[in-house]
């Protein structure tokens, strides 16, 4: 018997999230009728070809209650009936006493037409992120008397305080996060051992399909022997590419590399300026966000995948960025932090180079080892590409999801 799902995101469609709509496509395919609710409508000018192939109908819910009073009210009026809602409202205000501010009044609106416009047959509802999408499942599945369960990531674990996070624990049915480190944590807040499990998102190697990566062995001692660096991620602080620009003006000024960077962000112009006033304006190129096809022909072409990931001043991180993944999946030698659960993904020396977060000097050292050793390149891409595809499938992730949603 199908188990229908409505899954709960921040945004839909998103570029920067992969993982998300490689999840729910396998899901669907694995017989799961999912629906999807939206608490903000997308912003990227473009998708993936993965959005298109998602059948789930996608809603809406009012990003600010001002834009649509009229469907709050009445989704409140209706709302407010339901057997539910005394004790949603009851946690709501509980809430609202620790965290007074306008986002979080917003998320039980959000809440109130979620639950009053829900079909009547819904086994599930599953949100994706803990923060801002979780709240308004809680407080939507209290309404309807549904169970919830939830997927934890980076940011909205580390960035949501510990008593948010303990209450979310104890009322959600059972959470997916995607790093040990992530478990470790979660489950010390959690009532119980079985409550939290370790998925890896993996990736489907039907899409990052294994090419033959036979590069010419450049070494950047000349400019026909140009290195190609490439990092995807978006221009945040978390994924310190302020540190990568001083790492890169670092290097030997002899040296012949250039620098791929795709992925959008708030930082794009501060870096863009930055990388002028170091005068690397010329050796480096800006993609800005991009589909996933592209991303895919740029690590075919790149010598080098670069991430100097940190851990911010309010505590967010990357948790196992799947880009590393990705790039390891065409053979392309990695160079990151040794932060959060990047070691659990790379070798230190075997499948790949990690150095301390926010240090440009040891970075840089890094980069010229790399750049100037194609030999090191291939043996650590040969063996980042074995290990990703032995240990990092999407399949293994989808398969505890399943078993999870078809328990109950």
């Amino acid at each position: 018997m199908s188990k229908k799902v409505t899954v709960i995101l921040k945004g839909y469609p998103r570029l920067s999230e992969t993982f998300i709509a490689q999840e729910l496509l396998a899901l669907e395919k694995r017989g799961l009728e999912l629906s999807l609710v939206s608490l903000r409508h997308p912003t990227d000018s473009s998708t993936h070809p993965i959005h298109n192939e998602i059948k789930a109908p996608v809603r809406y819910l009012p990003e600010y209650i001002y834009q649509e009073p009229l469907r709050v009210l009445k989704s409140w009026w209706k709302a407010r009936k339901l057997s539910g809602y005394k004790k949603s409202r009851s946690t709501f205000f509980k809430d609202l006493k620790r965290d007074k501010t306008p986002n979080r009044i917003r998320r039980f609106a959000q809440a109130c037409v979620l639950a009053a416009e829900l079909p009547q047959e819904v086994d599930w509802l599953y949100a994706h992120f803990l923060h801002t999408p979780s709240s308004v499942t809680r407080y939507a599945a209290f309404m309807r008397d549904l169970p919830w369960c939830g997927s934890a990531h980076a940011k909205d674990i580390w960035t949501t305080p510990e008593w948010e996070l303990r209450e979310k624990l104890s009322d959600i049915k059972w959470l997916a996060t995607c790093t040990k480190v992530n478990v470790d944590y979660l489950s010390s807040l959690s009532p119980d051992n079985n409550r939290v499990d370790l998925v890896y998102h993996g990736l489907d190697f039907d899409r990052f399909n294994e090419v033959s990566n036979d590069q010419v062995h450049r070494d950047g001692s000349t400019s026909n022997q140009q290195v190609t660096l490439i990092s995807v991620g978006r221009a945040v602080a978390k994924k310190g590419y302020d540190d990568l620009l001083q790492a890169l003006a670092l290097l030997p000024k002899t040296l012949h590399w250039h620098f791929v960077h795709i992925g959008g962000g708030t930082l794009s112009k501060d870096l863009k300026k930055q990388s002028e006033t170091m005068g690397l304006a010329d050796k480096i190129t800006w993609m800005g966000a991009q589909p996933q096809e592209v991303v895919l022909e740029q690590y075919r072409k790149a010598d080098l995948f670069v991430l100097a990931s940190r851990i911010t001043e309010d505590g967010d991180r990357d948790g196992m960025p799947n880009v590393l993944m990705e790039a390891q999946s065409q053979a392309v030698a990695c160079l990151s932090t040794s932060i959060s659960a990047i070691p659990e993904l790379i070798i230190d020396g075997e499948t790949g180079l990690l150095v301390p977060p926010q240090n440009p000097r040891e970075l840089c050292v890094a980069l010229e080892r790399l750049i100037t050793d194609p030999s090191l390149r291939h043996k650590i891409g040969q063996a980042g590409a074995t290990r990703v595809r032995n240990d990092f499938s999407m399949k293994r992730g989808i398969d505890q999801l399943i078993t999870r949603f078809m328990a109950s």
